[in-house]
């Protein structure tokens, strides 16, 4: 199974979909938050089910802020990651994690790709794909035979 993780798109969803197109065999998508409506139109243009979260500045939406997921027996936690200050580590957001037997975090808001192993917990930010920021990225998921491996894909200019 292949999952393509975004967050914090911030209106550049000409860019999400242009890099998500060229990546074959995508299951599903997993954005973050920061501009929610975002994933609307990947989801659309695209036509792939995304699974959509709340981030700090999508104040309109019934989006989750957080969520807890079991995919191929694999436990994820999604968070855009502002609730557990995140731009000053990653300490809150796996103590949560750890207390609800997540094997891995999904979390964004920093704007800064990142992938870690923590205890036993894989956390994973996507970075962001924001116009003007200086590093674009997103992340991919791949779970095969019950392991979860991930990479960042910076796009290239």
């Amino acid at each position: 199974m292949k999952i393509a993780v975004l967050s914090d798109t911030h209106g550049n969803y000409p860019l999400a979909i242009q890099m998500l197109d060229r990546i074959s065999g995508l299951n599903c998508i997993i954005h973050l938050g920061d501009t929610l409506q975002d994933a609307d139109v990947i989801e659309y243009a695209l036509d792939i089910p995304v699974i959509k979260l709340a981030g700090n500045c999508d104040t309109s939406t019934k989006a989750p802020r957080e969520l807890l997921l079991t995919i191929r027996d694999t436990t994820f936690f999604l968070s855009h990651g502002d609730l557990y200050r995140v731009k000053t580590g990653t300490e809150s957001i796996y103590k949560k994690a750890a207390s609800e037997n997540a094997a891995v975090v999904l979390y964004g808001h920093t704007h800064v790709p990142a992938i870690q192993k923590q205890g036993k917990i894989l956390l994973v930010n996507p970075g962001t794909l924001k116009e003007a920021a200086p590093q674009q990225s997103l992340a991919i998921l791949t779970i095969q035979h019950g392991e979860v491996s991930a990479e960042i894909v910076p796009v290239s200019k």
